[in-house]
């Protein structure tokens, strides 16, 4: 009984291990961003908006072909117009001035027929298609700028999730020193070596430290959800990282006091250049409304009108064509026209003085991307000669303690100023690889199409 229970248990353990590890996804930070850019919402909406655009491009060329219309129509004259006529037309003994009233019509009519209009010539038309391209390329634009916001975010979570890794290692490593050193000391309060206070102060710091770790932990939680979401992914997916803090190599982050810069590296400005387009369209459509309108139409129609209903459909119809064309010349709108142009020069002179702003934007941020990742590194570098630092006193103060030449508070000091210094390292590192991103945000060197 105890061996059949025992192989269920391994079955469903197998089982269930499998599932996780079939659910289970591992991830670089490249293969990150790669599935976000590909899978997020704002992702896939961006596409369909490029969809969009497509089908609006389509929309306005169909404009331009043969406008076809069919038409089909009955109508029962319940009540016949009457005409009043001389009754002398058709009575010439009638009295004169007497008139007599004839029904101008039959009580059932029928209609049906075929038109066509083609458009000849209309400026607006044609400047249309050219904003529909350049609007078609605005929206492409958009899907890239949406993917470097992706690829951001991204970003920025996986390092907190690097950082925080490491964050926790420490931490639990500091506990377990300090577990030891604890039970060391409980013993030599027991043989009356030390006082109870130094137990005390002992166990005071590990309580902060295990609060401390459990916060951590469940930061790191966050930081997980974060990621997933930022990824397009569900949030109880599971998700392993690959990369570890130690595979980043912390001299590249020091930034080049010369760089490479160009704005048209920059989306922002790429669709700024686009917004250009077409305000200058939008100016050529307004002033190209004054051109006459061309239009070629054509109507083929059958027709038929009985007395009784049954007779439309037994007795012939009667057809009629016609062929024309209509020039619509705009002579005077009360000033619309004009207005709208004064407007379509103002939206364009917006534009163009948006530029001088986007550059001087773009240099402050490359400026600030620089001191701050400088500023970040340099301190980076501080924090971990600090750290070792703090280390080896920690060492020290216990060699001294053990050997009765130190203090108990000097090791729960010496432990406080390592853990400080520890949590100082880390939040730099955090730091400086957002500000790495943040820089290579500010060039354009985020994400690459």
């Amino acid at each position: 009984m105890k061996t059949k229970l025992l192989s269920k248990w391994l079955f469903f353990s197998l089982l269930l291990a499998s599932n996780l590890s079939f659910s289970q996804q591992n991830f670089s930070l490249k293969e990150a961003v790669e599935y976000a850019v590909k899978n997020h919402i704002n992702i896939k909406n961006a596409q369909l908006d490029i969809l969009n655009a497509e089908a609006r491009v389509n929309e306005i060329k169909g404009i331009g072909l043969p406008q076809v219309n069919g038409n089909f129509g009955y109508t029962n004259n319940l009540i016949i117009q009457k005409v009043f006529i001389p009754a002398k037309t058709f009575d010439p003994k009638a009295a004169e001035g007497d008139v007599i009233a004839a029904e101008f019509g039959v009580r059932n009519a029928g209609q049906a027929g075929i038109g066509l209009s083609q458009i000849l010539f209309d400026g607006s038309y044609l400047l249309g298609l050219k904003a529909a391209d350049v609007y078609k390329e605005l929206s492409k634009k958009a899907l890239i700028q949406t993917k470097q916001q992706s690829a951001e975010n991204v970003t920025k979570a996986y390092y907190s999730i690097l950082v925080n890794e490491e964050r926790l290692k420490l931490l639990i490593l500091n506990m377990g020193r300090l577990d030891s050193l604890l039970r060391d000391t409980k013993a030599l309060n027991v043989q009356g070596f030390v006082e109870k206070i130094d137990v005390q102060r002992l166990d005071v710091q590990r309580n902060n430290l295990k609060i401390e770790t459990q916060n951590v932990e469940r930061l790191q939680d966050l930081s997980y959800y974060l990621l997933k979401f930022q990824m397009g992914k569900k949030v109880n997916d599971i998700v392993v990282l690959t990369d570890k803090l130690a595979d980043i190599n912390v001299d590249e982050l020091l930034p080049e006091n010369e760089l490479d810069l160009k704005y048209g590296n920059r989306i922002e400005y790429s669709i700024l250049q686009t917004q250009d387009r077409l305000a200058e369209l939008d100016l050529k459509n307004q002033k190209v409304a004054s051109l006459p309108r061309v239009v070629l139409t054509g109507n083929y129609n059958y027709s038929s009108g009985r007395p009784q209903f049954f007779d439309l459909f037994t007795k012939p119809w009667f057809n009629a064509g016609s062929l024309g064309l209509s020039v619509q010349v705009p002579i005077f709108d009360g000033f619309q026209r004009k207005n709208k142009v004064i407007q379509s020069q103002n939206n364009l002179r917006k534009v163009k003085n948006s530029f001088e702003l986007l550059e001087n934007s773009i240099d402050l941020q490359i400026k600030q991307g620089q001191i701050t990742l400088k500023n970040a590194y340099e301190t980076l570098q501080e924090q971990k000669a600090n750290m070792e630092l703090a280390q080896e006193i920690v060492r020290v103060s216990k060699i001294k303690y053990k050997q009765g030449v130190g203090s108990n508070l000097e090791v729960v000091n010496a432990e406080i100023s390592y853990k400080e210094a520890q949590t100082n390292y880390f939040t730099t590192f955090y730091n400086a690889l957002i500000a790495k991103v943040d820089l290579d945000k500010a060039l354009g060197k985020l994400f690459v199409e």
